[in-house]
């Protein structure tokens, strides 16, 4: 199997990913979204996940979709994943049970993903081959 037909699977598998997490957001996991808003946001936890929700969904299509814009939809998810994870530490730090975290050791545990989550945003478009290519 060809490198670009593997990027190509792991690029549907994240869209199709992120277009269930974020219907999820709107949806049946609601709740477990909102514990994971951290209490010093300036915005309602409500008003955080319905929002991330239409962006994951969002993104998620434009991974699936967009064909000539891929690699700055790349570093678009690769951004929306770091944003979002000050929520992911927040969870950590203040105790919230949300998703079966309910353990410091399994809310720590899934910090390390969040720079998995990016680094597939960026291989799984061509953002961080093409990056490079553009450094040599």
């Amino acid at each position: 199997m060809s490198d670009d037909r593997i990027r190509t699977i792991g690029r549907w598998a994240l869209g199709g990913a992120l277009v269930v997490a974020g219907t999820g957001h709107l949806t049946a996991q609601r709740e477990e979204f909102q514990a994971q808003v951290p209490d010093w946001f300036p915005v309602g936890a409500d008003a955080v996940v319905v929002a991330s929700g239409v962006v994951e969904i969002t993104l998620g299509l434009a991974l699936l979709l967009l064909r000539r814009r891929r690699t700055a939809v790349g570093w678009v998810v690769a951004g929306f994943f770091v944003v979002i994870f000050p929520g992911n530490v927040a969870q950590l730090v203040e105790g919230t049970d949300a998703f079966g975290l309910d353990s410091d050791l399994k809310r720590a545990l899934r910090l390390p993903f969040q720079p998995v989550l990016v680094a597939w945003a960026l291989w799984s478009t061509g953002a961080w081959r093409e990056w490079r290519s553009t450094r040599r």
